[in-house]
């Protein structure tokens, strides 16, 4: 059992407050994006002692656990974060564990450096993930069926100056439809302007009710940070969602997604991998797409943490990763689950006192742990403690 201190991200969509908020940081002129609690070279968690987390791992790989190195060799192979958006993200979409070997192996047999900006596989790993909102959190998260897109275009007065992009949502199959579209709006090129078309019907419709009002909000919200961009036209062809703090949504790979706003706990298998898809300065990789994406018509579902009497997990079935929540009732004692695998215990409110072999710690809003395979801990204290495991 011991403490834990990760590394801050700070990307531009990034909030200011929120991050140290939870740290129980002073906030900085700098945008606070992400906190990142694992072995991830992009990132490195330190021990108390100044021991990088990953180096740990590497001196004793018996911590992670018999299953999770059998599957995955002597590595963390999960990734847990806390996420602050106050702007839009890109639209992206990971790739599954084959995929990534096969476009990994692709790009280093082309000489490819990881760092190069047109390299779309920066390791072999997939990269499934989930997020657990701690505030409302925002997003776009796979296709809408495109009728119903072809619909929302036609209620805002659109579709027949857009009828050349627009056009296959009704008159083709679900899946080609949403690939043809998709892709077009992509290289729009000398069409821009039907970006501005699609905006200047939308001002006009911010407080429509129900679907079209959220359409015409999304199309305008985009475009105050992304003016005039081409992806905002990929961006309505998603569906949007809306999470209530310990509500989450579990991200397959080939999924297409965009966080918007809010703060939360994120999980993910550790990896580089992402295949943007607009709203971005970054390298697009149209062929990668069209390898990775599911262009498939998909209802988000949200998900509950499913348990009793204080230990909760989220129904995932990743076996990069598992996401519990532990919020003790009436001050009882509870073991932190899964003690099979090397652990992260991560504190977003309250307070905590873990009771192991080693003695007592104390955990408070930000605090964070790494709990060893085979290393029996109980917990008590109130509030809310995250912990991030295996899912092998």
């Amino acid at each position: 059992m011991r403490r834990l201190t990760g590394h801050v991200q700070h990307f531009a969509w990034g909030s200011h407050t929120a991050i140290p908020g939870i740290l129980r940081r002073e906030p900085d002129d700098r945008p606070w994006a992400e906190y990142w609690l694992g072995t991830h070279p992009g990132g490195h968690a330190f021990l108390d002692d100044g021991m990088a987390l990953a180096t740990h791992v590497q001196e004793n790989p018996e911590v992670v656990g018999a299953a999770a190195r059998a599957e995955f060799g002597d590595r963390l192979p999960y990734l847990m974060k806390i996420l602050a958006a106050s702007t839009p993200l890109s639209l992206q979409a990971h790739p599954s564990r084959q995929q990534a070997e096969v476009g990994y192996a692709r790009e280093s047999l082309l000489g490819l450096h990881p760092s190069e900006p047109t390299r779309s596989f920066k390791d072999d790993w997939p990269k499934p993930e989930a997020i657990v909102a701690l505030t409302p959190f925002e997003g776009l998260l796979g296709f809408r069926d495109p009728l119903e897109t072809a619909g929302l275009f036609e209620a805002l007065g659109v579709a027949d100056e857009l009828a050349s992009v627009i056009g296959p949502l009704r008159d083709r199959a679900a899946a080609p439809a949403l690939q043809e579209v998709f892709l077009d709006v992509l290289s729009l090129d000398e069409r821009r302007h039907l970006v501005d078309v699609v905006l200047a019907a939308a001002v006009n419709l911010l407080e429509a009710p129900g679907a079209l009002g959220e359409f015409a909000r999304t199309a305008v919200e985009l475009d105050e940070h992304f003016p005039g961009d081409p992806g905002i036209l990929a961006a309505l062809l998603m569906n949007r969602f809306t999470l209530q703090p310990g509500e989450a949504v579990a991200l397959e790979p080939g999924i297409m997604h965009a966080y918007l706003r809010g703060v939360g706990v994120e999980i993910m298998a550790s990896s580089d991998n992402v295949m943007r898809g607009g709203l971005t300065q970054k390298h697009i990789d149209v062929d990668g797409l069209l390898q990775v994406v599911r262009f498939e018509p998909l209802q988000p579902t949200v998900l509950v943490a499913e348990g009793a009497d204080g230990v909760y997990v989220y129904p995932t079935s990743f076996p990069e990763f598992e996401l519990w929540l532990v919020s003790p009732v009436d001050g009882s004692h509870l073991p932190v689950p899964r003690s099979d695998c090397g652990r992260i215990a991560l504190v977003t409110a309250g307070r905590f006192v873990l009771q192991g072999d080693d003695g007592d710690m104390h955990l408070e809003s930000g605090d964070s742990a790494f709990l060893a395979a085979d290393e029996d801990v109980t917990v008590h204290g109130e509030g809310q403690m995250f912990v991030a495991a295996s899912g092998a």
